[in-house]
């Protein structure tokens, strides 16, 4: 068998990975101003960096919102498209072998992907991701883009913005530990806070927003292992949040080796799936 290229195109950026035997091999993250220059980039580049020719490729599988733009072979090779939903599953279900779980795509928003054995649902999402931290950021900060909100947000402290149970109450309310958050932004009402507070605020609003949905929309299922992937993953704030959502909802969240690049990854292995 050669090697599956899976491709996961975004709006401007774009992942991949190349699948041999099941193995990962080197995944790669390339921005540019649009899908198609994004997705070109990358597979020129994965190839240069990599040493592999295009003899070497059996098989290209494009996934995400950008491949909509691409309707011709990639350089010539076989090229097929699979869903983001079913490769968000697939990449998440290859990561982390508990089952049943619930895949948390953080992307320019959010998205929800139950597997359950073979079966792969898209169970949902939310219009809150990193498309909103881009925006607040610009509004509140003047940042154009994340990693200059994380290097301030680097500097500055959450409970200064954010009401917690502990602010507004002397014991643990039923099933509200001290340190939960009663209200984000809450505190920033009356108390005067510094861009860095604010910058760390937003982060921890979107991820705990995210995580609450997440959480709330397994209610009764019988799901208590979330797996988060996509960009977001890469916030230094998500080793801080979700392990105290962890304590606040009784679930566990992972965010497994590659979590970035899971949606590529599930798009090189729908192919496999499909030949096997």
């Amino acid at each position: 068998m050669g090697l599956i290229i899976g491709i996961d195109v975004g709006g401007s950026t774009t992942k991949i990975v190349g699948l041999n035997d099941d193995k990962v091999i080197s995944p790669m993250f390339i921005n540019a101003g649009d899908p198609i220059t994004s997705l070109f980039g990358a597979f020129g580049k994965y190839l240069y960096d990599n040493g592999i020719s295009l003899g070497d490729v059996e098989h290209v599988m494009l996934t995400g919102v950008g491949s909509s733009n691409v309707d011709t072979p990639i350089y010539g090779l076989p090229t097929s498209k699979v869903g983001e939903f079913e490769s968000d599953g697939l990449g998440a279900k290859y990561a982390v072998k508990t089952d049943p779980i619930m895949v948390v795509s953080m992307g320019t928003g959010t998205t929800l992907v139950q597997v359950n054995g073979d079966k792969i649902v898209h169970a949902g999402g939310i219009s809150m991701g990193g498309g909103t931290l881009q925006g607040l950021s610009r509004l509140l900060l003047k940042l154009r883009n994340v990693p200059n909100l994380v290097e301030l947000a680097s500097h500055g402290d959450a409970s200064k913005v954010n009401l917690q149970i502990k602010d507004i109450s002397k014991e643990e309310l039923p099933g509200l530990p001290t340190f939960a958050t009663a209200s984000l932004f809450g505190k920033a009402v009356n108390n005067p806070v510094d861009d860095a507070d604010v910058a760390k605020g937003l982060i921890i609003m979107v991820l705990e927003t995210i995580g609450s949905a997440a959480v709330l929309s397994t209610l009764n299922s019988g799901i208590n292992d979330f797996v988060l992937i996509g960009n977001m993953t890469r916030l230094p704030e998500c080793r801080e949040v979700f392990p105290m959502m962890e304590d606040l909802y009784g679930v566990h969240f992972h965010i497994p080796e590659h979590a970035v690049y899971l949606t590529a990854l599930g798009a090189a292995l729908a192919y496999r799936h499909k030949t096997s």
